[in-house]
């Protein structure tokens, strides 16, 4: 028997050229949300994608009357579809994962019961990455740097399956239009002191299409902005103190 939850709840995917997932994902976080709450949206952000995605959410939202869609005309980058779907989202909690099915949305009955009303976010972390070993490795060695350099307690910043209070938004703006938004997002909780819980998340092959990260390109453009971020975040927050002690009268 599933609990019924108590709060509204928004759910989203940022959707770039995920023709072959996309409509799978909809429909089954439909039906996961029929079984928790009848009080719920879902949305896609189609960043622009050049497939037949759009044609096919489309359709989709003519049969589905919890389907909201929105359109980014350029492509703005994942953490220009995730600000998005946080602006577009309205009710209590919202929950976003990717559109590519790497992530089961029936999982979310998970999460909902961590969120108590002590817990802002419940965060998953990747009980075994179903990857090739290059990318095992890269994403263990960034993952171990982000939380070192950023002293985020969490245990996998990279997994994007997140359940968040819509309220912490009253707070926390985000600003970076890449991927480096998740450390910027985790990072940003933390420290206004949000409180974490953690719950382990299948993760899977991906089934269609291929990943916007890893190339050299992208690569080289996270490390730079993962660099500003830190002279943001951290350094300048270090600075300050330091000032203020040395200051003469």
């Amino acid at each position: 028997m599933i609990t019924k939850s108590k709060y509204s709840i928004s759910a989203f995917f940022p959707c770039f050229n995920d023709a072959g997932t996309i409509a799978s994902m909809v429909e089954l976080t439909t039906s996961v949300l029929k079984e928790i709450n009848n009080d719920f949206e879902i949305i896609v952000i189609d960043d622009g994608s050049t497939d037949s995605s759009r044609k096919i959410l489309k359709e989709l939202a003519q049969k589905n009357r919890y389907l909201k869609l929105v359109f980014h005309k350029k492509n703005r980058g994942y953490g220009g579809a995730l600000i998005s779907g946080f602006t577009k989202s309205h009710k209590e909690l919202v929950f976003y994962t990717d559109g590519d099915f790497q992530y089961n949305p029936e999982e979310l009955k998970n999460f909902l019961h961590k969120m108590t009303n002590r817990i802002d976010i419940v965060q998953g972390y990747k009980t075994k990455r179903n990857d090739p070993w290059y990318r095992l490795f890269i994403g263990d060695i960034y993952n171990f740097v982000v939380r070192l350099a950023f002293s985020i307690k969490i245990r996998d910043v990279d997994c994007d399956f997140r359940l968040i209070r819509r309220s912490v938004f009253n707070k926390v703006t985000l600003c970076y239009n890449s991927g480096v938004i998740t450390v910027e997002m985790v990072k940003k909780f933390q420290d206004a002191g949000f409180k974490f819980a953690q719950v382990g998340v299948s993760h899977y092959n991906r089934a269609y299409g291929s990943s916007q990260f890893f190339n050299f390109k992208r690569i080289a453009r996270v490390i730079i902005e993962l660099s500003q971020l830190w002279i943001e975040l951290v350094f300048n927050k270090w600075r300050i103190p330091i000032s203020s002690k040395t200051k003469k009268f």
